[in-house]
């Protein structure tokens, strides 16, 4: 593995956004140290100080546990949830005011958590919940509520989604 292409595999798709491209290498940096445990150790002030800065004073909770491939992009960083266990593939575009994680289910546990397929644009005030799959090539229009499996080639809207077109 090329340490510093890990690091900056997000800088070319957060093109003229500074923000966002120290956001995802501060964010690659704690998932690098988070491998083993005495980088755990000796970097515990980082992960104290990431946590501390991106997600707390920015308002973008990416977990270091977190599965993104490369060439994520974020529009707006603001208000963006990404709950740990989720799975979000390559060059898929985050924008503001997102959640993305389990759902409560009747009994009282969680659901598992979405698994998000390669270049899926998910537009500003999604909210994408439980344990289901989204295909590649999906858009997801701004403002919709996807609580169930969205296919391949697609675009959703709505609340809750439904399927507005097919490529």
């Amino acid at each position: 593995m090329n340490f510093f292409a890990y690091l900056f595999q997000d800088w070319s798709a957060n093109r003229q956004n500074f923000k966002a491209q120290l956001v995802l290498f501060l964010f690659r940096l704690v998932q690098v140290f988070n491998r083993y445990i005495i980088t755990k150790i000796i970097f515990f002030p980082y992960f104290m100080l990431y946590r501390f800065w991106i997600e707390w004073g920015w308002g973008i909770e990416l977990p270091r546990k977190l599965t993104i491939g490369k060439g994520l992009s974020l529009y707006h960083g603001q208000a963006l949830v990404v709950n740990k266990s989720t799975i979000i593939g390559e060059n898929c575009v985050l924008r503001n005011s997102t959640t993305i994680g389990h759902k409560k289910l009747a009994d009282g546990n969680f659901s598992g958590c979405p698994r998000i397929g390669d270049n899926v644009d998910i537009g500003a005030n999604v909210c994408i919940i439980g344990d289901i799959t989204i295909g590649d090539n999906v858009i997801i229009g701004a403002g919709s509520v996807v609580v169930k499996d969205v296919p391949a080639d697609c675009m959703v809207v709505g609340n809750p989604a439904r399927i507005l077109e097919k490529k």
